[in-house]
């Protein structure tokens, strides 16, 4: 099987070859852990499990590893801890909990380091500081950063490549030479790799260092933890488009600079922008959604992920309530039809997935599937590997009385009490429940 992925490097679709079909490998940039993920957070998350459940399927779930991160140390978290009032070690324990319980009700694979159920990794920030330190020295001792008050940054101008990624960086440059420069900088686009201690900081966000007390800054995060797990060279790099630059071409050129014989990650693979009724999710405009936001409005974890997954993940997903119906009876009219038993995903299904993640395309032919097939194209979806009767039914604490107004039901049909029997229907069906005779006599029941 060929897999086929838009790597942005080169601006063009190519032949995916891991390095070592014995040790694929593959980076995400996680979240950073200060509030609760939105719908655009999420929108990542879900398009890189989908693509490790294709690389585990492909080449076995042994022979592939997944870093997605989480960034602990940041001044988003600083301030959002002042905020609350709290720790920063109580907020990012609190917003790890919060993001790992959305996600799972998303169906998202969690991390584990059981190399035969297929190794997820999610490295935290704070627990590589040696590491971030390591690699800021080699990028001194290797010219491409210098200290300067406190501080450490990354000379732009010492990687002649840079901007091989966005191919913007004379543009960005250009706007950065307009505003005010901080004095410690040789050149407007240099970056920061560390940064001296705040006097309002947390003692927990302050590590040491050769360069004094501090924090590293957030592009050498990525690039530590990449490294230190996969390798200095590795597969795949994924993460929103948002993240390109200057995040991504910062990681390229740190990670390069620090290791001159390494070209990174092979392939970058970038999803797309998500909006809200055709505008950017944003708060002042009351339009910013988060997964748990849905999940206690009823939206089920699964439609949720349908509805991430109806468009191209290179393209923009714009969310709405229509997008949410839509994605609810479409799964309501799949677990119609799902079989009980698991089988061999048809071909034509992971040959368009295969294609870089056409995910809508597959998701037409689920709707020509049916019973094991179905069930085992859903499972590389991440989707319809509930049981039928518990996806309609839920799991509500109204059951028993559900039922018992059924069974009720089936005895007035039995004593022919039509009019006791359509009464029931109907109040069930005013509390959305919606009833299906057998012919045996049973009758099943689903939640509308």
């Amino acid at each position: 099987m060929t897999l086929k992925f838009h790597n942005t490097l080169t601006r063009k679709k190519e032949e995916f070859t891991p390095m070592d079909p014995k040790n694929v490998r593959m980076y995400v940039c996680g979240p950073t852990v200060y509030a609760r993920a939105h719908l655009g957070n999420a929108r990542s998350v879900v398009v890189y499990d989908v693509l490790y459940r294709l690389l585990r399927h492909v080449y076995g779930a042994e022979h592939v590893t997944y870093a997605r991160n989480i960034t602990d140390v940041d001044d988003n978290i600083n301030k959002a801890a002042i905020e609350r009032k709290i720790t920063i070690k109580q907020l990012t324990a609190e917003v790890t909990k919060w993001f790992h319980d959305d996600m799972a009700a998303l169906g998202v694979l969690p991390a584990s380091d059981n190399k035969s159920n297929g190794m997820m990794i999610e490295p935290k920030a704070t627990e590589h500081i040696s590491q971030m330190i390591e690699m800021i020295e080699r990028l001194i001792n290797n010219g491409k950063a210098y200290a300067a008050q406190g501080h450490v940054l990354f000379s732009v101008k010492s990687m002649s490549n840079y901007g091989v990624l966005s191919g913007r960086v004379q543009e960005e440059l250009e706007a950065g030479a307009r505003v005010k420069v901080e004095g410690y900088k040789r050149d407007p686009g240099d970056f920061v790799l560390w940064k001296p201690a705040d006097a309002q900081d947390d003692p927990s966000s302050i590590f040491d260092s050769p360069w004094g007390k501090g924090r590293p800054g957030w592009h050498i995060e990525c690039s530590a933890m990449s490294t230190h797990y996969l390798g200095a060279d590795f597969d795949i790099h994924g993460g929103g488009s948002d993240l390109m630059f200057p995040h991504h071409e910062n990681e390229i050129a740190q990670s390069c600079g620090a290791n001159p014989d390494s070209h990174f990650a092979k392939f970058w693979v970038h999803n797309g922008f998500l909006t809200v009724g055709g505008e950017k999710m944003s708060k002042s405009l009351g339009n910013f959604i988060t997964v748990h936001d849905l999940l206690e409005k009823g939206v089920k974890g699964e439609v949720i992920r349908y509805a991430l997954l109806k468009t191209k993940y290179r393209e923009p997903l714009d969310w709405s309530d229509k997008l949410v119906e839509d994605a609810k009876k479409e799964l309501d009219g799949l677990y119609r039809r799902l079989g009980e038993k698991s089988a061999a995903p048809g071909d034509n299904f992971l040959e368009e997935l295969s294609d870089d993640l056409n995910t809508p395309k597959v998701m037409s032919l689920l709707h020509i599937a049916a019973g094991d097939e179905l069930k085992a194209m859903g499972k590389i979806l991440g989707i319809l590997q509930q049981d039928p009767q518990s996806w309609f039914q839920g799991s509500g604490n109204d059951d028993g009385s559900i039922q018992s107004l059924i069974d009720a039901r089936i005895a007035a049909k039995k004593g022919k009490n039509w009019a006791e029997a359509d009464r029931i229907r109907n109040e069930l069906k005013s509390k959305g429940i919606l009833l299906e005779d057998k012919p045996d006599g049973s009758t099943d029941w689903r939640k509308e």
